[in-house]
C-alpha cells in the first residue's frame, strides 16, 4: 500500500475569517465526514489546487509523492456535469487508446461505449466512465466528493462495490468526503469527523461507529442508519 499522506496544517481563511483548520492523515482509505458547511468541499478544493482566488490557504503536508494532476483522480459529486457533453467518452480520457479500453473492462463497461457521448449513458455507466478516466494516468491518491449522491439506489451500490474492489486491486490512497456513513461503513478504514471546518472526532471506523464520543458524531450515525444492528 502506498505510504499516507499526512495533512499536518490546512487552514482556509478569508481577510475576517477562518474557514477550515485541519489536521488528519489520509492513510490507505479515509472518510471525511461532515455535515453541508463543515468544510469538506474546501478541504477537497484545496488538496486539488483548485480553491477560489479570494480565499487564503496556509497548507503544510508531508506526502511520499508530488500532490499534482499526475498523482491524484478526481472522482465528482455528479456525473452528469463532470464531463464535457459534446465529446465522445474517448476523447476524455488522457492516455492511449489501448489503455482506455483496458480501463472501460476494469471498470465493467463495454469498450463500445468509448464512441458514445455521455448523454448517451445512463447514470450508473456515467459514472463508471468517470471513474476510468480518472486511472488515466497512473494516479496514487483517489479523491471522492460524494460520488454517489446523483445515483439512484441500485447504481449507488454498484458503484461502491467497483470501489471497494479497485482498492483490492490497486495501489493508491483514498480520501472519501461525504455526509453519508453508510456509503463508507464498508470501504475506508479510517474516518475523520469535521464540523464547523474543525475534526471533532477521527480513528478507525469500526471503533468510531460502535462506540462515537461525541453528540455530532452520533446524530450523524443516528440520521444515516434505520438498522443500527451494525453498531453492536
Amino acid at each position: 500500500m502506498t505510504q499516507k499522506v499526512d495533512i499536518k496544517r490546512l487552514q482556509i481563511s478569508t481577510d475576517k475569517k477562518n474557514l477550515v483548520d485541519l489536521c488528519f492523515d489520509i492513510d490507505e482509505a479515509t472518510a471525511l465526514i461532515g455535515q453541508s458547511g463543515s468544510g469538506k468541499s474546501l478541504t477537497l478544493k484545496s488538496i486539488l489546487n483548485l480553491l477560489p482566488s479570494n480565499l487564503k490557504l496556509d497548507f503544510e503536508v508531508d506526502s511520499p509523492f508530488e500532490l499534482n494532476s499526475n498523482t491524484i483522480g478526481f472522482i465528482p459529486q455528479n456525473p452528469f456535469t463532470s464531463l464535457s457533453p459534446m465529446t465522445k467518452i474517448k476523447n476524455q480520457f488522457f492516455c492511449s487508446d489501448e489503455k482506455k479500453e483496458h480501463l472501460m473492462q476494469f471498470v465493467g463497461l463495454d469498450k463500445k461505449l468509448l464512441e458514445r457521448f455521455p448523454n448517451q449513458l445512463s447514470g450508473g455507466q456515467l459514472q463508471r466512465a468517470v471513474i476510468a478516466i480518472a486511472f488515466s494516468n497512473d494516479i496514487k491518491l483517489l479523491l471522492l466528493d460524494e460520488p454517489t449522491t446523483a445515483l439512484d439506489e441500485k447504481s449507488k451500490q454498484t458503484i461502491l462495490n467497483l470501489l471497494h474492489d479497485l482498492q483490492k486491486k490497486l495501489n493508491f490512497l483514498t480520501l472519501f468526503v461525504t455526509h453519508d456513513i453508510n456509503s463508507i461503513k464498508n470501504i475506508c478504514k479510517n474516518i475523520v469527523i469535521i464540523k464547523d471546518g474543525k475534526v471533532i472526532e477521527k480513528g478507525d471506523t469500526k471503533s468510531i461507529l460502535s462506540n462515537p464520543k461525541t453528540s455530532y458524531t452520533k446524530e450523524l450515525i443516528n440520521s444515516t442508519f434505520e438498522n443500527k444492528e451494525f453498531r453492536k
